[in-house]
């Protein structure tokens, strides 16, 4: 699959991290999303049944992460992954989580991931 469906610089605040301060109060994370798909149907049809619908699975991510209290970003990750992975026409993920100003000097710290369908049905 050499489609790409991005998802670009979703910003949300959730509870992520190990220290104190940061089970307490909410912080902002930037995640970006890459879906693996073969969009070609949806191309030829133009009609919305034949496409990944983006919207549901961006919806999706938002009421996770925001309701999550995650400790890593690994973690969220992941998680972001398989609800990514849960639309049948995703062949695979590559999701970036970061975590804006965590480090001094430091623009951002994330980790980036790529998953696929056969990864998670093992």
């Amino acid at each position: 699959m050499n489609d790409r469906i991005l998802i670009q610089d979703l910003m949300l605040r959730t509870i992520i991290g190990i220290n104190d301060e940061e089970r307490r109060n909410r912080q902002d994370v930037l995640i970006n999303i890459s879906l693996h798909a073969d969009t070609r149907a949806a191309g030829a049809s133009d009609d919305i049944e034949d496409a990944v619908n983006y919207r549901t699975i961006t919806k999706r991510v938002i009421k996770r992460v925001e309701g999550s209290k995650f400790y890593l970003v690994e973690r969220m990750a992941a998680e972001i992954a398989t609800i990514c992975l849960d639309d049948p026409r995703v062949g695979a993920v590559d999701v970036r989580v970061e975590k804006p100003g965590a480090l001094r000097f430091a623009r951002s710290v994330g980790v980036e991931i790529h998953r696929t369908r056969s990864e998670l049905e093992v």
